[in-house]
């Protein structure tokens, strides 16, 4: 299994529980890696948005790509909440924008998390 292939996974569940206004992701059956991925980033979602909000200029979050705003907020709680190198995780999120949305997410993607990660450094 790839290293992508859980943030895929998770990035599924999130989308499927928003799109439905769901109590939270199903992970039956994802792996336990995405589902980790899946419920941490779920139940941090609030908090994540806050975060994103800040860094994402111009833009509400609620205005974002459902699939955009799932990408950051899976993202953000692997930034937060792992051990995962920021490299890897902005460059996974960026192929799963590229893969998954509109022509400029990938770009759009990367600013945020580049202005999240840089804000933890300075």
């Amino acid at each position: 299994m790839s290293s992508s292939e859980p943030r895929l996974a998770a990035l599924e569940a999130l989308y499927a529980a928003e799109s439905v206004a769901a109590d939270g992701p199903r992970i039956e059956g994802i792996g336990r890696r995405a589902g980790r991925l899946a419920t941490g980033t779920w139940d941090k979602r609030v908090d994540l948005d806050l975060e994103i909000a800040g860094a994402a200029r111009g833009w509400r979050v609620e205005r974002m790509p459902a699939v955009d705003r799932n990408i950051l907020r899976l993202a953000l709680y692997e930034l937060r909440h792992t051990d995962t190198p920021v490299a890897v995780v902005i460059s996974e999120a960026v192929k799963l924008a590229k893969r998954l949305s509109t022509t400029n997410s990938g770009s759009y993607v990367n600013g945020i998390l580049g202005n999240l990660a840089e804000a933890d450094l300075g």
